[in-house]
């Protein structure tokens, strides 16, 4: 038995991301006059006004979707639409409604059985920062210099080159000195507050920028005490060895998930929405490739690590799936139906469920689209019936997977629990149709009924076979056991 403990609620969990900015507005929060037009196309420093009692009411609407955890970037006060820049850390910005609108989020998604966590943003603040601001104010004479790094003064936080460590030496982010005691019991009193005022764990924004892990287990520890069942997720886009052994992180954003995806079901990707921009290349891969991709990853962390992994497409920093694919609605299906029915959580960013476009930031970061006349009916009927799907089959949220057939541009694998229902998927990433005769010797006996989810197909295994199993071009099935 492995002693490393991951919250269990994460493998029933389907994530659901919010921009707060960008996803809804409600007039019982006051606003400033001086914002953008909804509709208009998003700017680096516009602001929508989109806030967290807006978000409560449309909690109905993630409920019917099938959400049951939400990812919110940061609601801190900041001076930025995106809030990576941290004013105060114990405060809700006020734009978002303040406090108290995050007390009312918190106890409303709660009371739909809605899990909140949080962004954390550790590695870096703002020029607006009290500790900073001070140093600003008095130079060499602040006793707050030693909370970030200056290299000489007086501080120069407005220049191109500012004199001061600042993450990717932009100097409205200055990088917090994590050696100083102080700092690191600051943010440490950060986390835990939060934790104990009811949210359910932390992403951490760029997390391998600290290059320290006695900082992250004191981390892990201290937000652990606060609550044994807060979820703690890395920004990582490579593989996180180094801080999923049981003592860092609970999991990190699976981004490498989303490049074999990229990889597997576009065709044709819009390549300078890749280079340069977290993905950096992606080469198109045939389905043998695709499968060892897939299973590869399984075998990169303990087990229980692997299964609270945060599987995702997109984000607050990619362009969006579906514009990398040039519009392909089958791409995105491919894509959602594998995250579905892969091992870890699966993730939306807000909008994926009606085929929302976006090329890079900051046009990935689009007002939400509430007019029915506008918004992907067909796509969201699709993500309906595959969060349901996977709240339906206990195997697709807890079950081993094993790859029946890799071929081409077709893939096959089954999720498989002794205690639940076999689910096999079969996908056809190829312009043509396809017939399959799959193995399952190993997984069913003979004369075991497969139901097709969606279509009420039925075939008998035969001699240890399922067989023909017709996949049309750019398409999936699902196959339940009964």
């Amino acid at each position: 038995m492995s002693d490393i403990q991951i919250p269990s609620w994460v493998q029933d969990a389907i994530f659901y991301q919010i921009f707060p900015d960008r996803f809804a507005q409600s007039a019982r929060v006051e606003k400033p006059h001086n914002l953008e037009a909804w509709d208009a196309p998003p700017t680096n420093f516009g602001f929508k006004g989109g806030d967290l009692l807006g978000i409560v009411e449309h909690l109905d609407y993630l409920t019917d979707l099938g959400i049951n955890a939400i990812y919110l970037n940061p609601i801190f006060q900041s001076t930025a639409n995106h809030r990576y820049h941290t004013y105060d850390y114990f405060q809700v910005d006020p734009i978002l409604g303040g406090n108290t609108a995050f007390k009312t989020l918190l106890e409303s998604a709660h009371a739909r059985g809605i899990r909140i966590i949080l962004d954390g943003v550790f590695n870096h603040a703002s020029r607006g920062f009290y500790q900073f601001n001070h140093t600003l104010e008095n130079g060499a004479a602040s006793p707050y210099r030693d909370w970030f790094n200056f290299h000489s003064f007086p501080v120069r936080a407005y220049d191109a080159h500012p004199n001061y460590d600042a993450w990717w030496n932009i100097a409205a982010l200055p990088k917090f000195n994590h050696k100083n005691p102080q700092v690191r019991e600051f943010l440490f009193r950060v986390a835990e507050h939060w934790v104990r005022e009811g949210i359910d764990g932390w992403r951490l924004d760029v997390p391998g920028e600290i290059d320290d892990d006695d900082f992250w287990r004191t981390f892990r520890q201290r937000v652990k005490r606060a609550n044994p069942d807060a979820y703690i997720v890395g920004e990582i886009w490579q593989r996180g060895d180094r801080w999923l052994r049981g003592d860092q992180f609970d999991a990190v954003m699976n981004y490498q998930f989303a490049r074999a995806c990229l990889a597997f079901f576009v065709e044709d990707p819009q390549r300078d929405l890749l280079h340069e921009h977290s993905y950096g290349a992606v080469q198109s891969i045939n389905a043998e490739e695709f499968a060892r991709w897939l299973t590869d990853m399984l075998t990169w962390y303990p087990r229980e690590i692997t299964y609270a992994q945060l599987n995702l497409l997109d984000s607050h920093d990619t362009a969006r799936f579906i514009t990398i694919a040039r519009g392909d609605p089958t791409a995105l299906q491919l894509a959602l139906l594998t995250m579905f029915t892969y091992i870890g959580a699966p993730m939306l960013y807000y909008g994926d469920e009606i085929a929302m476009e976006g090329l890079c930031d900051p046009d990935c970061r689009r007002a939400m689209i509430w007019e029915p006349s506008k918004r992907g009916r067909e796509m969201l009927s699709y993500v309906k019936r595959l969060t349901a799907l996977r709240h339906k089959y206990v195997a697709l949220r807890r079950g081993a997977m094993t790859i029946l057939f890799a071929n081409g541009k077709t893939l096959a694998f089954a999720r498989h629990h002794p205690d639940a229902l076999t689910v096999i998927v079969a996908l056809n990433a190829g312009r043509e149709p396809v017939t399959l005769d799959l193995r399952v010797e190993r997984l069913l006996a003979n004369n075991t009924r497969l139901v097709e989810e969606w279509t009420g197909e039925e075939i008998v295994v035969q001699e240890g076979y399922a067989r023909e199993i017709a996949l049309a071009p750019r398409a999936g099935s699902v196959w339940i056991t009964r």
